[in-house]
């Protein structure tokens, strides 16, 4: 993959999500169609966002590698013919709402889909984990009848996984916002 010349490169090294999504987003703007962006992140979950943001959005991800902790992600800015509309899952339940729903009722499911590390320093009591860049191939350890409630930090990553849930015909989907940056209520850590 070194052999990719990229128009222009981003550096979104230390950044935890949204930020890598947010400096892709901006700097796609200031490309041509056709050119390559090359963004470059150490956070794990990249991997999967930008995969996914770019599917979404209608930009073409050309594929990523790993040097050390960083990661490159390519992607090419796709002709605005072919760009599509981000857009938010539209069934969200607030932080605040979720919390007495757990108050009412203990057993509410809550998947987690940070990663490894940002779940164990901090989760809402008996919440599921499975990564959003695994959810796709762990989907079997789900029930697509059952509600669920999906938080990651900040309502970005919980948002495409929502999507992909309902893409794969589950029916009770609930994007948790603003998501675990603004999470008050109780919480466990390993």
């Amino acid at each position: 993959m070194s052999s990719i010349k990229a128009d222009q490169v981003v550096d979104a090294r230390g950044l935890a999500c949204p930020m890598p999504i947010v400096r892709t987003k901006k700097s796609i703007e200031q490309l041509q169609s056709g050119q390559v962006l090359e963004v470059q992140a150490t956070d794990k979950g990249s991997l999967a966002d930008i995969k996914s943001w770019a599917k979404t959005t209608g930009h073409q991800y050309l594929g990523s590698n790993q040097e050390g902790d960083v990661f490159h992600h390519f992607i090419r800015k796709s002709d605005p013919s072919e760009v599509k509309e981000e857009h938010k899952f539209p069934h969200t339940i607030s932080n605040e709402q979720l919390q007495q729903k757990l108050q009412d009722n203990p057993q509410i499911r809550v998947l987690d889909v940070r990663e490894p590390a940002e779940y164990a320093f901090g989760r809402i009591p008996g919440a599921i984990s499975i990564p959003f860049g695994e959810l796709e191939q762990r989907l079997g350890e789900l029930n697509p009848e059952e509600e669920l409630h999906v938080v990651c930090r900040t309502g970005r990553r919980s948002d495409m996984a929502a999507q992909l849930l309902t893409e794969k015909g589950f029916k009770q989907i609930r994007n948790v916002v603003p998501g675990m940056s603004e999470w008050n209520g109780s919480q466990e850590q390993n």
